[in-house]
Parts: C-alpha cells; sequence; structure tokens
C-alpha cells in the first residue's frame, strides 16, 4: 500500500482543449519584460511587478516552475491590477536557498505584502502555489481578498488516503528525487508533462526544459514538504472566499470512470471545510490549463475574480 501511494505521490508531484502549439511569439518568458515592470527580491522570493495601481493580484507558480506559468494571465490583467509575479527560489533557475522551506516562503510572502502595503491582493496559485494560497488563508486570511487555486489542493491527490505518519512517505519520495542525476531528473520532468501536465507534445517538451532547470534537491525538499502536509483539518480557519480551477480531460481519466463533474465532486471534497468554496472546470486541459486552453482559463479567471469581488462586497 505504502508504495502504491509513493508512486502515486511521484506522479503527481509537478504539482509538483484546442491543443496549443505553442508559436515563437507565445513563447513562455521568465519575465514580463516590460517598461513598466520591477524586479526586486523579498526575502528568498523573486518579485516581478508591473504597475502601481489597480485590484493587487499575486501571482505564485508550481513546483520547479517559474513565473511564466502566468505570463499570460499577468500580461491580460495588468491593465486594471497591480500584479506581483513570483519565482520561488531554486525554481527555474533561480540560485537555490538551503533553508528555505514552505513556512519561510509563507513568512517571506507576509513580508511582500505588509513592506509594500499590498491591501487585500487576490492570491491566484497554480499546484503547490495553490496549496501556498491556501497555507496563507488559513493564517492570515484578514490580510486578503481571497484565494484561486488552480489544481492546488489541501492535500496531494493520490495520498489523501494515507493512515499514520506522512512523513515516512514524504523522506521516501524525497531521496528517491535526490538520487536523481540532472539527465534523470530532466527525462521525469519530460515524461511528467507529456503524460501530465499539458496535451500538445511541442509545449510539453517546452516546459519540461524549463522546469528542468531547477534545483533538484530544492524540488526535492519541497515536494517532500507537499507529501507530507495535509491541511484539511484546518480549512475551516479560512473565512475568505475560494475558487479551485479544476483542469479535466476525459480520456485521461476514462479508465477510472470519473467524468467532469466526478473531478468537480472530488474536489470538492478534498476541499470540505471552506465555507466559501466554488470549483470551476476547465476542459478539455491537464495540468497546465493555462497553456492547453488559453481562452478557457481566462474566462475561468475573470470569473473567479468577479466571484471574489462580489463575496468582498457582502463581507
Amino acid at each position: 500500500m505504502r508504495t502504491e501511494i509513493l508512486a502515486g505521490a511521484l506522479s503527481a508531484l509537478a504539482f509538483c482543449t484546442p491543443n496549443l502549439a505553442i508559436a515563437a511569439s507565445e513563447t513562455p518568458t521568465s519575465s514580463l519584460q516590460t517598461a513598466h515592470s520591477t524586479q526586486y527580491e523579498v526575502g528568498a522570493l523573486h518579485v516581478e511587478q508591473i504597475g502601481t495601481s489597480g485590484a493587487p493580484l499575486i501571482f505564485i507558480p508550481g513546483l520547479a516552475s517559474g513565473s511564466w506559468t502566468w505570463t499570460r494571465e499577468a500580461q491580460r490583467l495588468a491593465h486594471n491590477h497591480t500584479v506581483y509575479l513570483l519565482t520561488l527560489p531554486g525554481f527555474d533557475g533561480r540560485p537555490a536557498v538551503a533553508e528555505a522551506t514552505l513556512q519561510s516562503l509563507l513568512g517571506d510572502l507576509r513580508r511582500l505584502i505588509e513592506e509594500r502595503r499590498i491591501d487585500k491582493p487576490v492570491i491566484a496559485g497554480h499546484s503547490l502555489g495553490g496549496v501556498m494560497a491556501l497555507s496563507f488563508a488559513i493564517a492570515h486570511g484578514s490580510l486578503l481578498q481571497g484565494v484561486i487555486s488552480v489544481d492546488g489542493l489541501p492535500v496531494l491527490p493520490g495520498t489523501e488516503a494515507a493512515t499514520g505518519d506522512r512523513s515516512a512517505l514524504a523522506q521516501a519520495a524525497r531521496a528517491q528525487i535526490e538520487s536523481q542525476t540532472p539527465e534523470q531528473f530532466a527525462a521525469y520532468e519530460q515524461a511528467y508533462m507529456r503524460q501530465v501536465g499539458l496535451l500538445d507534445p511541442a509545449a510539453a517538451e517546452e516546459l519540461a526544459a524549463r522546469a528542468a532547470r531547477s534545483d533538484i534537491r530544492t524540488v526535492a525538499r519541497i515536494a517532500a514538504e507537499i507529501i507530507e502536509l495535509d491541511l484539511r483539518p484546518q480549512l475551516s480557519a479560512i473565512r475568505v472566499p475560494v475558487v479551485e480551477i479544476a483542469p479535466f480531460n476525459a480520456p485521461d481519466l476514462a479508465r477510472a470512470g470519473i467524468d467532469e463533474a466526478g473531478k468537480v465532486a472530488y474536489y470538492r471534497q478534498l476541499l470540505q471545510g471552506v465555507e466559501q468554496l466554488e470549483v470551476l472546470a476547465v476542459s478539455p486541459a491537464r495540468h497546465f490549463a493555462m497553456f492547453d486552453q488559453p481562452e478557457k482559463f481566462a474566462a475561468a479567471m475573470d470569473a473567479a475574480l468577479d466571484s471574489l469581488r462580489t463575496a468582498g462586497k457582502k463581507r
């Protein structure tokens, strides 16, 4: 049983359509590359800020990912938002910080909000970024307008039934990842992106190459923290609205007999306890739904932001 759970955890870890063929002009970049943006560090976080007016919106990418995860949405929404794009240490070629943990990074996120006087931001996180957004809402919800989580959940899917001490499972995964050579890590990322990450093979190759620039030891350490984490008992502490965006691709779940409504129901079950919860599906799409279905994903983001604004007016 433990071996099966570990295998499931590792297969989900990059959590860390018309098919998208990323044209050269659309290739995700690590920076907004605009004269209106500034870059700075807050603790171990690298921050790219665009604009100084409009509703604040903080984007957090997932495991082994960079700000390129959110570049398209950041550019699209920057006309009426102040955008903060984060990159975590050790990811996407950023220097590793040996002492960085999820808790220390959440502390740096609080520093960013307080030192920059960011008033009630929405945090939008993909995968690990969504987990961080949920964690932050549990501890510091009074600082937020709300949370948008894209395929980021309070417990790693596939491990929710694990009983007893989750730390042994987490450390086994850490050791397995740390033992990889750079070539093996790159091959893992390529396989993940092809099978789980994206629908389009060309896009999968592009993003796999980017993810493989990440520091293996950092990925292993943070992955272990994700596996060990189970936020479900604390979800009732979240007092801000949460919108979960759930990618769905029917062929991937056909053998399991899960349709779109079934996946939405599963995500609702994992998030049970969040008082103000909405789950939106984007299909056909895999984990990186913003690349598989950019227009549908943009519509889901707009719906999520509208929902959070409406909920905020009622509070």
